[in-house]
């Protein structure tokens, strides 16, 4: 996978909140008469990337798109649960805080929910173990990039 787009009805003000509430950062913006879109990326792996598309179509600025909610969510998951806890401080205070940090029973961990400004859910998490998960499977370094049944070298 290399992206997810989502529409938004103010650039600039989905830009912010990523920004503030989340470890994406915009690596690219571009513009054209249909509307402004930027690439959001977590620092990583550069032979993995993966960027949050979004995208200000002209014709409806202004206007909240929520593509994934009540339960669809991006997952985010933090180095520390004290992340987690901060981020939710932050997020109540500005008003986009979902669902307060709670642990769950596993596989979930421990998770707060925030609202974006076009309503979409971010989860932020500590503990899932997708990371430990990913590098039981296929080890620290792993290259996943060759398709799946593909002849790819890397892959023999």
């Amino acid at each position: 996978m290399t992206h997810i787009a989502l529409p938004v009805g103010d650039l600039d003000r989905s830009i912010a909140f990523f920004s503030e509430f989340t470890p994406l950062e915009v690596l690219e913006q571009f513009g054209d008469d249909a509307g402004r879109s930027a690439w959001l990326c977590q620092e990583g792996d550069p032979g993995h990337p993966f960027v949050v598309v979004l995208v200000d179509f002209t014709s409806t600025t202004g206007s909240p798109h929520p593509v994934l909610s009540p339960f669809a969510h991006l997952g985010i998951e933090l180095p520390t649960r004290r992340d987690v806890d901060e981020l939710a401080a932050r997020a109540e205070r500005a008003g986009c805080l979902a669902a307060p940090p709670q642990q769950l029973p596993p596989p979930v961990g421990y998770v707060c929910m925030l609202s974006d400004p076009d309503g979409n859910i971010i989860e932020l998490s500590y503990g899932q173990g997708v990371y430990d998960a990913f590098a039981a499977r296929f080890g620290a370094g792993a290259d996943c990039s060759a398709p799946a049944g593909g002849s790819d070298e890397r892959r023999r």
